[in-house]
């Protein structure tokens, strides 16, 4: 696994070829147990990786299209899953426990649910208040340039854009870590304001 911009924050991705972007899996390495967000399968290099970093006690699922490979790395560690509360009754893999906004699966990181994506009730996360963890809303296909679904995919756009203006309440925020696409490192919250001021109404 790479790297990112905390000694105790790893990713490993997948190319996908029709979006031409990485799709991104996170690892928050803590002492308490290893949280894994939307978890991508893994080459043997980052599944050894994962091993020595202590395995996973929860992994979390930000909505129904990034199950991913949950399932044989849940296998692979032990760990328990975690999902949206919205998805409870349709998503296609069992939770161990179901998260809403304002929910702390583990302390200092927190849940945020943003609506009118594909999916209801689509999580970001917040961690020790500076790094964003995003699913399919917030991407960026492009570096050092934050993007929403096409409108074509969302189910509501004002609410899609309702859940941006939600975001910019965490003012702290100086990375973004995105499922799709490039990661944002620096300046988090500016690159996150000017794609709300760029969207039409």
């Amino acid at each position: 696994m790479k790297y990112l911009h905390r000694e105790d924050l790893f990713t490993w991705s997948e190319f996908n070829p029709e979006r031409n972007i990485d799709f991104n899996s996170v690892l928050w390495a803590r002492k308490d147990g290893n949280i894994i967000i939307d978890p991508v399968p893994l080459n043997p290099h980052d599944q050894d990786h994962i091993k020595e970093l202590g395995g996973a006690k929860w992994i979390i699922i930000t909505n129904s299209d990034h199950i991913r490979d949950a399932k044989k790395i849940r296998e692979m560690t032990g760990a328990k899953l975690a999902g949206p509360l919205e998805e409870k009754e349709t998503l296609p893999i069992q939770c161990d426990h179901y998260l809403s906004d304002g929910d702390e699966l583990v302390p200092g990181l927190k849940t945020l649910e943003l609506h009118g994506s594909k999916t209801p009730g689509e999580l970001a996360l917040v961690l020790e208040d500076t790094t964003l963890i995003t699913g399919d809303l917030i991407r960026a296909h492009r570096p050092d340039n934050l993007m929403i679904l096409p409108r074509e995919k969302l189910t509501d756009f004002k609410k899609a854009k309702n859940s941006l203006c939600y975001l910019l309440d965490f003012k702290g925020i100086e990375a973004v870590l995105v499922g799709d696409g490039w990661p944002i490192f620096k300046d988090g919250y500016k690159y996150l304001k000017d794609l709300f001021d760029q969207l039409d109404n």
